[in-house]
């Protein structure tokens, strides 16, 4: 399951710099899967579409942080717990209930954008 930032967010900016994917970016910035990863050429999303990793895409919201859920393991691999939802002083970051995976889903996820 992906993590998702609920509207309480505040624009403090303290998940973005610890996600290991490089998958929050502010409200309103376009995101790539490029962005932070070892991804090239073409990459199939979640919903079965294929794109160009270093393609810009549009934000998914615009006035506050957001998370792709195509490039968020929840950490997996990297920490013991998502570390967007350990920094956040509002509690916004929470499973996304739009985006369930299963953890080996969530780490074969980070094995493709970490080579």
């Amino acid at each position: 399951m992906a993590i998702h930032i609920t509207s309480d967010c505040i624009n403090c900016g303290a998940c973005e710099p610890e996600c290991p994917n490089n998958a929050i970016y502010e409200g309103g910035v376009e995101w790539a899967f490029a962005d932070g990863t070892t991804v090239k050429g073409p990459v199939t999303m979640l919903n079965g579409e294929t794109m160009n990793a270093e393609q810009k895409n549009a934000p998914v919201a615009d006035d506050i942080y957001y998370i792709v859920p195509d490039k968020c393991t929840e950490c997996k691999g990297f920490h013991e717990e998502p570390q967007c939802a350990a920094v956040c002083p509002v509690d916004c970051c929470l499973p996304d209930p739009d985006h369930v995976e299963s953890e080996e889903e969530l780490l074969a996820k980070k094995a493709k954008m970490h080579l």
